[in-house]
C-alpha cells in the first residue's frame, strides 16, 4: 500500500482508519510498499518482468487477497495478469493489473511487460525484462472520522495518474530459477509538493529464488525464497517450502520474517488448470487480536498447454 508499511507496523492500535488520519495529518509518508503476496511463486510477472513468457506458452492468473479478516479497512489486493512468448524467437509480452485497497484509499496499476530471452545452455535461459506501469491514486478523505478536522485532509484525490518503469532479469533451468528485479524505478510524489503531507512511491528491490528437487518420480519438492527491500521498511524474508504429489496435488508451509506463518495449499485440476489457496496468521501482536481471522488468499492460473512437449520449465515454478 502506498502509505505504509502496511503488513506488520498495526499491532499496537486496532483502527486502521484512525491511525490513516493520524499518521497522514503528522508527517511526511515516504516508504511505499508494493501489494504482497504468499503465493509469490505462482504471481512472479508481477514483480519481475523477466518471467514474462518464461513458461513456454500463454498463462494468465488472478489472485485474491484479503489481509487481517475482521479489521476494518484492512487491505485487500486483487491481480490479474496474462503473459505469453510471441512469434519472433526469445521475445516475451505480458499485461498486468494489480488493484490495492486500504481504509479510505485505492491504487491501481497497469503493468505492460517486454522481455527477452538468451539461451545460456541447452537447458538454460536468461531473460531480461522492462516493465512500463500507469498508477491511479484514490484517497477519500470523508471516510475518516476526523476528531479534530484538518485542513489539508478535506479535498478527496480522485484518479491520481503517474507513469513508472521497471526492470528486471531472470533466469531459470529444469529445476532452478533466479530473479532480481525493481518493478518501478521511479519516486513519484502522490501529493502536491506544497502539501503538507507527502506520499513517496520508493524503490522496491526483489530477489526471488528457488529449486524443485525430484525426491521420487510422484513427489517433488521446492523450496522458495523471495526477499524485498525498501528504503524506511523493514528488510522482508519470505521463506516457502511446497511438496507435489503425482504433479497433483500441492502442500507446503511459509515463514515471513517477523511477521506471520501461512499454510498453502494447491491442486492441477487439470494439466493446465491450477487452483491455489493460502492462509496466513500474525506472528506479532496483532496475530493475537481479537479482531484478526488472518489472511487469506486464493490463485487461479491457466496455461494454454497445446502439447506436453512445449512445457519449458516445470509447472511447479
Amino acid at each position: 500500500m502506498a502509505f505504509l508499511e502496511r503488513h506488520k507496523h498495526f499491532d499496537k492500535l486496532p483502527f486502521l482508519k484512525i491511525l490513516f488520519m493520524v499518521l497522514v495529518a503528522s508527517a511526511p509518508l515516504y516508504a511505499q510498499q508494493d501489494a504482497q503476496y504468499t503465493q509469490y511463486m505462482y504471481n512472479t510477472v508481477s514483480v519481475n518482468p523477466g518471467y514474462a513468457g518464461s513458461r513456454g506458452h500463454m498463462s494468465i492468473a488472478a489472485l485474491h487477497r484479503s489481509q487481517w479478516v475482521g479489521l476494518d479497512g484492512a487491505p485487500t489486493t486483487q491481480t490479474l495478469n496474462l503473459h505469453s512468448p510471441i512469434g519472433y524467437r526469445g521475445v516475451g509480452l505480458g499485461f498486468s493489473i494489480v488493484n490495492d485497497k486500504i481504509g479510505p484509499t485505492s491504487e491501481t496499476n497497469f503493468d505492460i511487460d517486454f522481455s527477452y530471452t538468451l539461451y545460456t545452455s541447452s537447458e538454460g535461459r536468461l531473460s531480461f525484462g522492462l516493465k512500463a506501469s500507469a498508477h491511479l491514486l484514490d484517497i477519500r478523505f470523508s471516510e475518516l472520522n476526523q476528531f479534530a478536522p484538518d485542513i489539508t485532509l478535506q479535498n478527496d484525490v480522485d484518479n491520481r495518474f503517474s507513469p513508472n518503469f521497471g526492470a528486471g532479469v531472470y533466469y531459470h533451468n529444469e529445476h532452478f530459477y533466479a530473479g532480481l528485479s525493481v518493478p518501478r524505478f521511479l519516486q513519484t510524489s502522490h501529493f502536491d509538493e506544497s502539501s503538507l503531507s507527502t506520499a513517496r512511491e520508493r524503490m522496491n528491490f526483489y530477489f526471488i529464488t528457488g529449486y524443485v528437487w525430484d525426491v521420487t518420480p510422484l513427489l517433488k519438492f521446492k523450496p522458495t525464497l523471495l526477499t524485498k527491500l525498501v528504503q524506511g521498511a523493514p528488510l522482508q524474508v519470505d521463506l516457502s517450502a511446497n511438496f507435489m504429489l503425482n504433479e497433483k496435488f500441492i502442500v507446503g508451509a511459509a515463514y515471513r520474517w517477523d511477521a506471520a506463518v501461512s499454510g498453502m495449499i494447491g491442486f492441477n485440476i487439470t494439466e493446465g488448470f491450477l487452483i491455489g489457496m493460502a492462509y496466513d496468521r500474525e506472528t506479532t501482536e496483532l496475530g493475537s487480536a481479537a479482531f484478526n481471522d488472518g489472511s487469506f488468499e486464493v490463485i487461479l492460473r491457466y496455461d494454454f498447454i497445446k502439447t506436453k512437449g512445449q512445457l519449458k520449465s516445470p509447472r511447479f515454478f
